[in-house]
């Protein structure tokens, strides 16, 4: 795939139907499957598709957000991670757009802790991370944080995200994360060509000083301005090169198959670790465990998914738990085999990355 890619303002509702009934056999299971022989276990929650940054790879400035009637409510994100928890689900992860934007994030994250028993995480872009907020993200019932952070840069950092915040907010959060053991604290970094590709090393240096994961995901095809291009991304097998001549890695084996990332830690012992998710490169879709819902009610069966199933008309018009579950079956099932990034028919989902959910 080369050059840019180019489609109008996205759009949704066109395929927000009901999702076409999987086979009954599936049903009695009781627990999300798709029809590739996957199971399900994570759920992605978008709480908002507001942001606070304007990110260069992910949103344009003139981004116009979901009006706030059109979005779930609080009490409807806890109801549908509580049916999903009652069909396998064990991991929920909260996200956006930057979930700390929404004024319930306090009471939808220990509605969910109550009524899931979920493992709880949440991905941020630590810009709202105070000492007492993080204080309270772990009293509301989060276990796990993911912070999203592209330089250590202070300048380039206002570039990046075209935003006021100090860079040293974001670091401060990450320590206030530390310090609250809402861990294991990761970092998540997204490298574009001769924008940060020269940091690696440098965070590769961060996770041994802070005794953190810092993840590298490969930059995807899902910004609003639609200015992806294949010369503009950076490949994990490349960037683990950079760090690794000047700090040898040692694979780490993983139990879960459905792990996102390949994870390494230092030859010489030092604390921390690095990852890498390579869904350009290295697709793991064959592994997939997750299921997202958009802060709009949508069920999305793959981050790429071409269709999307609405559950708004069923959680407001008087359908029961077991309807909702039968949804829910029925959206797993359809979800894709691969995300076809590497077809050369590959368009990318209407919808980008701030609107689905990362």
């Amino acid at each position: 795939m080369t050059g840019a890619l180019s489609l109008p303002q996205w759009s949704v509702g066109a395929d927000a139907g009901a999702p076409p009934p999987a086979p009954e056999s599936i049903h009695g299971h009781g627990t999300l499957r798709d029809a590739h022989g996957r199971t399900i276990r994570d759920l992605r929650i978008s709480l908002t598709d507001r942001c606070n940054f304007r990110c260069v790879y992910c949103m344009e400035p003139d981004v116009r957000f979901a009006e706030p009637s059109t979005l779930l409510r609080a009490d409807e994100f806890v109801r549908l991670g509580s049916v999903a928890a009652s069909l396998g689900i064990r991991r929920i992860r909260l996200t956006g757009g930057e979930p700390t934007l929404h004024p319930d994030l306090g009471s939808i994250a220990r509605g969910l802790r109550e009524a899931t028993g979920c493992e709880l995480a949440l991905t941020t872009n630590g810009a709202r991370g105070d000492a007492a907020t993080v204080a309270d993200w772990r009293r509301h019932g989060i276990d796990r944080v993911t912070v999203s952070l592209d330089t250590l840069d202070p300048d380039r950092f206002a570039r990046l995200t075209r935003s006021r915040t100090p860079l040293a907010d974001v670091l401060s959060c990450i320590e206030h994360c530390i310090l609250e053991d809402l861990g294991p604290v990761k970092v998540n970094v997204v490298l574009l060509r001769d924008r940060n590709d020269d940091e690696a090393v440098a965070f590769a240096e961060l996770a041994r000083r802070l005794a953190i994961e810092v993840r590298f995901i490969e930059w995807m095809p899902l910004d609003s301005g639609r200015t992806w291009r294949s010369d503009h991304w950076v490949s994990a097998s490349e960037t683990r090169r950079r760090i690794e001549a000047a700090h040898p890695l040692v694979a780490e084996p993983t139990a879960d198959p459905s792990a996102t990332a390949t994870t390494f830690r230092f030859a010489d012992g030092e604390r921390g670790r690095v990852g890498f998710i390579a869904p350009i490169s290295s697709p793991f879709c064959g592994a997939c465990s997750r299921l997202r819902l958009t802060a709009d009610g949508k069920v999305r069966p793959c981050l790429f998914s071409d269709r999307e199933w609405d559950l708004r008309p069923l959680l407001r018009g008087g359908g029961s738990d077991e309807d909702l579950r039968r949804f829910l079956v029925d959206a797993a099932w359809s979800k894709q085999a691969g995300h076809g990034i590497d077809a050369p028919d590959f368009v990318p989902p209407p919808r980008p990355m701030s609107a689905i959910g990362g």
